[in-house]
């Protein structure tokens, strides 16, 4: 990426809320379907030239965001690994891609201005969009159309993701266990987000990690949450997890009671292990209308509420783990959350974890951390509590997991 001069005044443009002008030539509709038609390894060569032909763009770039969350890196062509990497926390492109927003600015040197856009699909931050026009000619239209095709781009790298393994290959600055391959694999995305609430998660290390996970669904009137925590290291403790998973996803698309779903869980993974293995299960139902939550806790991850600028942990009754004994009954708790309500899930590798001093990071240092992050977007939540425990553990290397997913709840007006 050429050097560039921020001018004074450079405009950045919030990406949410923003509506189409309805006498907007129909150039990035025209983007999008080539977007569609394309082959999934050729999406960044067919928008380039797409935005070449009807916006006359003189250079297009793709920022992929690696699996820490660390860094984005430049989409090269032929295919290889990762090209240039710039910081996410203190770049150009990085505040892009942490503040949503589209940011533009002059390159001076060549007579262009950068339009720099972030791409994601459904609140799920994928990278930075970087498109040089000729000066002058980034008017307010186009900069809207341009955020167009950058939420389009954003879905069909998801889409092509399916077919095709380059972006995931493009994305790695190191090389996965096999056991964070299969949790990778796993995962629904690292956020979500509709009117009703906004979801942001992350784990770490993220290219080792081992048998934390969290899985949602959005229904039409419900959310379906879960964090588990597969006890074990390496591919025994992700290979429990899958099964667990998978046994969960299969009895809430049978459509049965939240409680059954874990009892079903428990006899899948008992049947297979015999008692020998088990894992930590937290569950919710969330109803869109009402704010009435069902929990089944099943184990160790905890539930941290922040209301009013305060934050509390949310009691709930422990119930046998998944897979631990045979036959478990598990029956559900109630919970009801309000508009405004942030929920915030952590893993023993998070609240457990020991600091310089005798007593845990959950024990006071987590709650202050969630306290800390109340301004920041749920999307950035979990990435800044887990700074917040790098740092209590004096940078120290983590010997466990650590999961950290929060919920912002608006509910349903």
């Amino acid at each position: 990426m050429s050097a560039v001069r921020t001018r004074a005044g450079a405009r950045t443009r919030p990406t949410r809320h923003r509506k189409r002008r309805s006498t907007t030539v129909n150039r990035s509709e025209t983007v999008a379907r080539a977007l569609r038609e394309a082959a999934p390894h050729r999406l960044v060569a067919v928008l380039r030239d797409a935005l070449a032909e009807h916006y006359g763009a003189v250079s297009v770039e793709v920022l992929l965001a690696d699996y820490g969350l660390e860094v984005l890196c430049r989409v090269t062509e032929p295919f290889g690994e990762c090209g240039e990497e710039f910081s996410v926390f203190n770049s150009i492109v990085g505040r892009v891609f942490g503040a949503q927003a589209t940011f533009v600015e002059d390159d001076l040197a060549s007579g262009t201005e950068v339009v720099h856009l972030p791409v994601s699909a459904r609140g799920d931050r994928l990278g930075v969009l970087v498109v040089g026009v000729k000066a002058g000619t980034s008017s307010e239209e186009t900069i809207v159309d341009l955020e167009h095709v950058a939420t389009a781009f954003g879905h069909e790298l998801l889409v092509a993701e399916r077919d095709t393994d380059v972006y995931r290959s493009l994305r790695r600055r190191d090389r996965l266990t096999l056991a964070a391959e299969v949790q990778w694999d796993l995962l629904p995305g690292r956020a979500y987000e509709c009117p009703e609430y906004s979801i942001g998660a992350h784990l770490e290390p993220a290219y080792a990690i081992r048998g934390d996970n969290f899985d949602w669904s959005a229904e039409p009137d419900r959310l379906h949450l879960g964090i588990t925590n597969g006890m074990g290291e390496g591919i025994e403790a992700s290979l429990l997890t899958g099964l667990a998973v998978n046994a969960l996803r299969n009895a809430r698309r049978g459509g049965v009671s939240l409680a059954d779903q874990v009892a079903l869980a428990d006899k899948a993974v008992y049947a297979q292990y015999r008692g020998e293995r088990y894992l930590d299960v937290l569950m919710l139902d969330f109803d869109l209308e009402t704010g009435e939550v069902e929990v089944v806790d099943a184990g160790s991850p905890r539930l941290y509420l922040l209301r009013d600028d305060r934050v509390s942990q949310l009691p709930f009754e422990p119930q046998l783990p998944v897979g631990m004994a045979e036959d478990s009954v598990y029956t559900t708790q109630n919970l009801k959350v309000e508009p405004g309500d942030r929920l915030v899930f952590a893993s023993d590798g998070v609240f457990d974890a020991p600091g310089e001093a005798e007593e845990s990071f959950g024990d006071r240092a987590l709650a202050k951390a969630i306290l800390a992050t109340r301004l920041l977007p749920s999307v950035s939540v979990p990435q800044e509590v887990l700074r917040h425990l790098t740092a209590y553990q004096g940078g120290r290397e983590a010997v466990d997991d650590a999961l950290v997913l929060c919920l912002d709840w608006r509910g349903r007006s």
